[in-house]
């Protein structure tokens, strides 16, 4: 008879080596089980690898990869029916009643790994009944949220950093590895999916453990390096210990990271040290120039302070990469017209990948935003199998604009960003009858700031 497997299964992570897998993976492989891992995003479905397996979890991140993850359940389904699927991350706590109801035998959220892996010790011991941590059909478990014995993630089984995104710059394609610092966030954003699973509360990662990483990274290949916490400035303290000691190993080697606006503001002095350490561009979920939106959505800063930051990453020589929800119920058609001026005037264009601008607001189940009475004149029903709260702008020519956009951004496929970037905002000003300006010629062999392949979106 076959041996029956374990198998860790990431969708998408954001073009990524799914850390999400080598960090599951080293936990298992200190107790002994010696997991398979499979990346739908860059390998194939393989049914015989499933058929044999007696246990699959799947990482679900981010509401993409919850998406793509059901299907894939659903395929080990029809291939293996015995088998148990476990849902671990983010998007598995938000969704977890309904994954439990149809595609799933268990739920993980929070700071799964330890949890996982109690799930896989009873599943392969034949076992049944409640395990701490794991919700089950009958059996309640909140995200865990307890600091974890750390393991220095195992990339052995994953495909190599060529699969993924690559670092551009300067015309080069670089190899890119990718760790995380911390997990969770200070911080309650009502849009961001972390806030109703870890409530506020963070965890640092051992810098010991980061470093180990690192250093693996940088010896299969890895120029740069992307810090994935959800905001690395959350510890600053702890997060320069990890550069400065990454820069002294490897004084090529650069980086980027995510911070909030607010962190930008508060931390400014931090910012010529970060680019002596290698900085090469900066993430940060501005979201919208709008006062009414950025208060509904309670994102802890102004429009002015979006100015602010700008003027200070960018006096520290760092690229400044903003991110956008650019439709959310409050957006405005000048809202939305004034972003595409802003990141005109300020230089931007290259900075934003154009899906940025076709962007609207996830409402999944379990969303602070919820709680708000601002958005409930706007929502409709649940789309369970969509995963998100519908909801409809009061002027419907926004709804109709987002359709527009996002299918304009889809067929523009590969095409220079810029040139995109002036078709979207044509096509915005064609919806508020602004005059038409024909749209500029863009110079193809322009110098754009350092940027990864893989286009930023959840």
């Amino acid at each position: 008879m076959e041996r029956e497997t374990i198998l860790l299964v990431s969708c998408y992570e954001l073009g990524h080596q799914p850390l999400a897998l080598a960090s599951p993976l080293a936990f298992l492989e200190r107790a002994g089980y010696a997991a398979e891992a499979l990346d739908i995003s860059v390998e194939p479905f393989e049914s015989a690898r499933f058929a044999r397996a007696r246990l699959v979890a799947i990482s679900v991140p981010m509401h993409t990869a919850l998406r793509l993850g059901v299907r894939v359940a659903e395929q080990i389904r029809r291939v293996n029916p015995r088998c148990h699927i476990c849902f671990y991350g983010l998007y598995a706590s938000l969704n977890a009643e309904y994954l439990l109801e149809h595609c799933g035998d268990s739920v993980i959220g929070g700071e799964y790994e330890s949890a996982l892996l109690a799930l896989v010790e009873a599943v392969m011991a034949g076992g049944s009944g409640p395990i701490q941590g794991v919700r089950q059909l009958g059996h309640a478990a909140a995200p865990v949220l307890a600091r974890l014995p750390f393991a220095t993630p195992s990339r052995s089984a994953l495909p190599g950093l060529k699969r993924y995104a690559h670092l551009d710059r300067d015309g080069r394609k670089e190899l890119v590895g990718y760790v995380e610092a911390s997990r969770g966030c200070r911080h309650l954003c009502l849009h961001c999916p972390i806030p109703p699973v870890y409530g506020g509360r963070f965890f640092v990662v051992p810098q010991a453990i980061v470093l180990d990483d690192i250093r693996r990274l940088a010896g299969d290949g890895a120029t740069h390096v992307t810090f994935g916490d959800p905001d690395f400035l959350n510890g600053p303290g702890h997060s320069l210990a990890i550069l400065r000691t990454m820069h002294r190993e490897f004084p090529s080697l650069t980086f980027d990271f995510t911070a909030k606006v607010e962190h930008v503001l508060k931390r400014a002095a931090l910012f010529p040290e970060l680019r002596e350490l290698g900085c090469a561009f900066m993430v940060s979920a501005v979201e919208s120039l709008s006062e009414t939106v950025l208060a509904n959505l309670e994102k802890g800063h102004t429009r002015a302070d979006v100015g602010r930051a700008l003027a200070i990453v960018r006096g520290a020589g760092i690229a400044f990469r903003p991110t956008w929800v650019a439709f959310t119920p409050w957006t405005s058609l000048e809202d939305y017209l004034e972003m595409f001026d802003f990141v005109e005037t300020e230089g931007l264009i290259d900075h934003v990948d154009p899906v940025q601008f076709t962007l609207r607001l996830l409402v999944p189940p379990g969303s602070s935003l919820l709680t708000r009475s601002a958005i409930q004149p706007y929502l409709g029903d649940l789309d369970q199998a969509g995963f998100n709260h519908r909801w409809t702008h009061p002027d419907p020519r926004m709804d109709q604009l987002q359709r527009e956009a996002s299918r304009l951004v889809e067929q523009a496929g590969t095409s220079d960003p810029a040139a995109t970037f002036y078709h979207l905002k044509a096509l915005a000003s064609a919806k508020a009858a602004r005059p038409q300006r024909p749209v500029p010629e863009v110079a193809p062999d322009r110098h754009r700031p350092p940027r990864l392949t893989e286009a930023w979106f959840c």
